[in-house]
């Protein structure tokens, strides 16, 4: 059973005439009497009394034209939601994040600026460890994710959004601050202050490690920047942070560089990969473009 035989069909019941039908939706007679007979056969059932004068509806007719036009009335529904969607007019747009985002990236000012151009679209905000957010947009819990990606797999599309050099952050009074530059191997020794495992940028630091072959003592092991900050100011540990992240936080603490290699934390935008590179949803694509005139 196609749509258009129930269109069809509606015709034929409202004018009951297979001619004034046809001209109404603009088809050959012999077209609309052959759909009518194969909707008839599809049925079982005949739905017309057909005469020289009129066309009448059979009993199993007058209940099939109810459900008709119900069906097409549903459709039309359909149609407008779907409109209302892509025109942005209704819908919903979920972001997750991790807690840590840089000061430059205001995602909150992104969001109000999105909800004033699109007051239809309902917005959620959702913050997690990386592995949480990945999870959350396979599962299409979350339309975009902020968070740093070391290797995208091939079911996720990235995109860079900042890029920003790892600084040591250490108390004012402690050995290494004033420092010039410091190497990886000079840290070792040294109590870190660090995300929970797997937070953060707890994964790029894990792995910096890794790759040089060294081993580090982390003894504190929290979930926000500030706890860290705290920490680090009252000797407890030094800590690796995003710079402007760092530079906000002096002169609490004293930031020294990092020599090459520099350690850079890459925040991406991640969404699931649909057909093409553009996320599916409508609101996600707008967001996108937001933010690619923000970064502007």
């Amino acid at each position: 059973m196609e749509l258009r035989q129930l269109q069809h069909f509606i015709a034929v019941a409202e004018e009951r005439s297979f001619t004034r039908a046809a001209e109404r939706i603009h088809i050959v007679q012999s077209a609309l009497s052959t759909s009518i007979r194969t909707l008839e056969e599809d049925l079982q059932a005949r739905l017309f009394v057909r005469s020289t004068r009129q066309v009448q509806l059979t009993p199993a007719g007058q209940v099939f034209l109810e459900k008709a036009r119900e069906v097409l009335r549903v459709i039309d529904v359909g149609r407008e939601s779907v409109a209302d969607i892509e025109g942005l007019r209704s819908g919903s747009l979920s972001i997750g994040t991790v807690h840590s985002l840089p000061a430059f990236l205001d995602l909150p000012s992104l969001i109000s600026r999105f909800h004033g151009t699109n007051s239809g679209i309902e917005v959620r905000l959702r913050q997690g460890d990386s592995a949480g957010l990945m999870g959350q947009l396979r599962a299409g819990q979350l339309d975009l994710a902020f968070l740093p990606l070391l290797d995208p797999p091939d079911d996720i599309v990235t995109r860079i959004v900042a890029c920003e050099d790892m600084v040591v952050a250490t108390p004012q009074n402690h050995p290494l601050a004033g420092r010039g530059e410091v190497t990886l191997d000079e840290l070792v020794g040294y109590p870190f202050v660090d995300f929970e495992i797997g937070w953060g940028t707890r994964p790029l630091i894990d792995r910096a490690f890794g790759l040089a072959g060294f081993q580090r003592r982390t003894v504190f092991d929290v979930t926000d920047v500030e706890t860290i900050i705290d920490l680090v100011s009252k000797g407890l540990g030094i800590a690796l942070l995003p710079e402007t992240i760092a530079e906000m936080r002096t002169p609490r603490i004293a930031i020294t560089e990092m020599a090459e290699p520099v350690i850079c934390w890459e925040l991406v935008v991640a969404h699931l990969r649909g057909e093409g590179s553009a996320p599916v949803n409508g609101a996600a694509r707008a967001f996108l473009e937001l933010l690619t005139f923000f970064e502007t």
